[in-house]
């Protein structure tokens, strides 16, 4: 009874301690996040209201919601994110399928491989795609020799399928990772149980597995859509001149035509499309798991 008598105050105290001093240990991380990060955001939203006319107004929204390029590079950036999520959660899952649940040599190999993938920059895979499949790669090259022919039959890379093979190659593993692990945590007696009962292994995976699975793939899927709304260097370095995003409008605006106010406005849009996505997987997510 002392004992209780003596925490309860004591408990108190430091509750009361933890609780005026949070707001100090809060300060720095949110005064580093407000420079950093909404300082700079506020001024690209102020500058995408002031025209180069002078004063402030939504002239500049309008002028961009109805030029046709804004319009088509929304389009296509929508879907090239949308093809390349769908191709990466087909392929990631079958490639996680085969990685976890069927024995090959050098298999742990290859799920250490997908963590050192992730660290690797966009450009450097489309460069990989350009050694193979460009028009001077060495597909074209290995044609040429055999045929003689003076061009080879690979011209895709700098289309939007070329983009698209890009970012479905370099943001399968995204998908992979949170894939592996959520495989690393079923149960193999109910794969053993159910392979015993005569199921297919077409059935096992979904009606066991694939349920286990969803919400990796869900939490991958939201990831890759979100960065391939936002990819830039991968459109950039396959050299499809023809495939205009949202990202590059800006660099199109900003670099080359200096609309500032202009880029700023595509700017704030792709904003506004990244963080309406997340939201809604956060509300989809939260009530999936109620």
């Amino acid at each position: 009874m002392a004992s209780a008598t003596l925490s309860t105050p004591i408990g108190k105290a430091a509750k009361s301690r933890t609780g005026k001093g949070g707001w100090v240990w809060a300060l720095p991380p949110v005064a580093a996040l407000a420079v950093v990060f909404l300082y700079p955001l506020f001024l690209v939203v102020q500058q995408s209201l002031r025209p180069d006319t002078g004063g402030t107004s939504l002239k500049p929204y309008a002028d961009v919601f109805a030029s046709s390029a804004f319009r088509e590079a929304l389009g296509t950036t929508v879907w090239l994110a949308v093809g390349s999520t769908v191709g990466c959660l087909v392929l990631g899952f079958v490639l996680a399928l085969v990685i976890a649940f069927v024995p090959f040599p050098a298999g742990k190999a290859v799920a250490r491989f997908i963590d050192v993938f992730l660290s690797f920059p966009s450009f450097l895979i489309t460069l990989a795609l350009l050694f193979v499949y460009g028009q001077v790669g060495m597909a074209n090259g290995l044609w040429a020799d055999v045929t003689g022919a003076s061009t080879g039959p690979f011209q895709f890379l700098t289309t939007p399928w070329g983009v698209l093979l890009a970012e479905i190659t370099y943001f399968t593993p995204f998908v992979m990772r949170p894939l592996l692990a959520a495989f690393s945590q079923v149960d193999t007696a109910q794969l053993e149980v159910a392979s015993s009962l005569g199921a297919r292994p077409a059935r096992i995976v979904r009606q066991v597995i694939l349920p286990e699975a969803l919400p990796a793939l869900a939490a991958g899927g939201s990831l890759v859509l979100v960065m391939c709304l936002n990819e830039f260097g991968i459109v950039l370095f396959t050299g499809a001149k023809g495939v205009a995003t949202l990202p590059m409008l800006v660099y199109s605006k900003a670099i080359l035509e200096s609309d500032y106010p202009g880029a700023c406005v595509v700017a704030v849009v792709n904003v506004l499309i990244s963080v309406g996505l997340y939201g809604l997987y956060r509300v989809v997510s939260s009530r999936a798991r109620t």
